[in-house]
């Protein structure tokens, strides 16, 4: 899975746009420092910023009408078996 530029997330079609939400999750929990060909980059910055690129994909979510989990606003959160 590759991460969509930030222009782009308005215009994902909805099985795209959810699988950016998957990605995000996964990379946000277990999944974060773990080797990836295509989102390796991801790994050189602050999970902060991975957080605040989820965040657009969930307000976009939520613009269409989707629901999106609570627990994943909070920017400590990591899944429910990933440790905090």
């Amino acid at each position: 899975m590759r991460l969509w530029h930030e222009a782009l997330i308005s215009q994902l079609p909805r099985p795209q746009l959810l699988g950016q939400h998957r990605e995000c999750c996964a990379l946000r929990g277990n999944g974060w420092g773990r080797k990836h060909a295509t989102v390796d980059y991801v790994f050189t910055h602050s999970p902060y910023r991975l957080f605040a690129y989820h965040r657009l994909i969930m307000e976009e979510m939520a613009d269409r009408g989707y629901n999106v989990s609570p627990e994943w606003l909070d920017k400590n959160y990591r899944g429910k078996t990933c440790p905090t």
